[in-house]
């Protein structure tokens, strides 16, 4: 099978496409033809191991994990003894950042992983993006403890993590404020938020509302910054350590202090979180946005995209060979 392998860490040009033998599901397992993925800033990171602290999981001189790909969307294609939750010919779409392997035509998961049916009508390149961001939005949203009626501002309202963030909080009932880039000001607003700020051309400091909620979902403004426009007891997250990792001191510090607050939750996606995104899928409480598609072949160009940090919503990874198999709704 072809697969996307990196065998030492680096800029994206350490990734070459490879024929690789197709792996074989044992006990408890599943094999998985996958037909979509993405690339994401997980993957990056791991391809990087920019952040020191990331390779305690992905080794320590060179990545163990040499196939990248943490979400994927497919096809059931075999099973091992004593599976039982899923069978073959099951259209399947999910989230792996421990095996990863989403960047080959086959992977092999635990039938218990987080992973569950394709929403109805859903093509497998539409599902395939629906977790990275959303599992990362969650994880925050959840932290923060924000409840019905109160505020929250997103920044980076445009990219995977903020995208989610701002529709998964919707349904909640938070009024939510979204700060995004000129290009999309006008998409963001036509969405119905109660505020969306273009950072390019308007100062969103200078706003007299107070939220309970600031997500940096880009990680490029520090808590110093926007602690004046939290409530006494808002909480600020981040998706990025900060400056010198201070996020994680402030936020161990906030145990000790009264006041704003810092969190730095760590993301962790069970299977009912997957059954719940799917069920939002399906009822049109969320959508992935996807800016540019890229074929397996071009993943190298598709990983610069993404570190440019100019991509809207998720850049997507065709696997398998036939474009009409991966757009295809049943």
């Amino acid at each position: 099978m072809k697969a996307a392998v990196h065998t030492r860490y680096g800029a994206p040009e350490v990734v070459e496409i490879q024929d690789i033998p197709i792996p074989f599901p044992r006990k408890g397992e599943v094999l998985i033809r996958v037909m979509a993925s993405t690339v994401n800033r997980t993957d990056s990171g791991f391809r990087t191991a920019e952040y020191a602290i990331s390779r305690l999981f992905s080794g320590l001189f060179r990545p163990r994990q040499t196939t990248l790909g943490c979400e994927f969307a497919g096809i059931i294609e075999a099973v091992g003894p004593g599976v039982t939750l899923h069978k073959v010919g099951d259209r399947v779409f999910g989230f792996n950042d421990t095996r990863f392997g989403a960047h080959a035509e086959y992977m092999v998961l635990p039938q218990k992983a987080a992973m569950t049916r394709i929403p109805h009508g859903w093509s497998f390149q539409q599902a395939a993006p629906l977790c990275e961001g959303a599992h990362y939005a969650l994880s925050a949203i959840r932290s923060s403890g924000i409840d019905n009626h109160q505020h929250a501002l997103v920044y980076g309202a445009t990219g995977a993590i903020g995208s989610a963030a701002v529709q998964l909080l919707n349904p909640l009932g938070v009024k939510v404020t979204a700060v995004v880039n000129t290009a999309q000001a006008e998409r963001f607003r036509a969405m119905g938020f109660e505020r969306v700020y273009d950072y390019q051309t308007e100062d969103f400091l200078a706003t007299p509302q107070r939220f309970s909620l600031i997500l940096d979902a880009v990680g490029k403004r520090s808590f110093s910054e926007l602690k004046p426009l939290l409530t006494p007891n808002g909480v600020y997250i981040s998706t990025e350590l900060g400056q010198n990792a201070e996020n994680i001191g402030l936020a161990v510090l906030g145990w000790f202090t009264k006041g704003p607050k810092v969190k730095f939750p760590i993301p962790f996606i069970s299977l009912g979180d997957v059954k719940a995104i799917a069920q939002w899928a399906e009822q049109g409480e969320f959508t992935p946005l996807i800016d540019r598609v890229y074929p397996l072949d071009q993943i190298v160009e598709a990983y610069r995209y993404v570190e440019t940090g100019q991509k809207v919503g998720n850049v997507v990874l065709n696997i398998a060979q036939d474009p009409a198999e991966i757009s295809l709704n049943p």
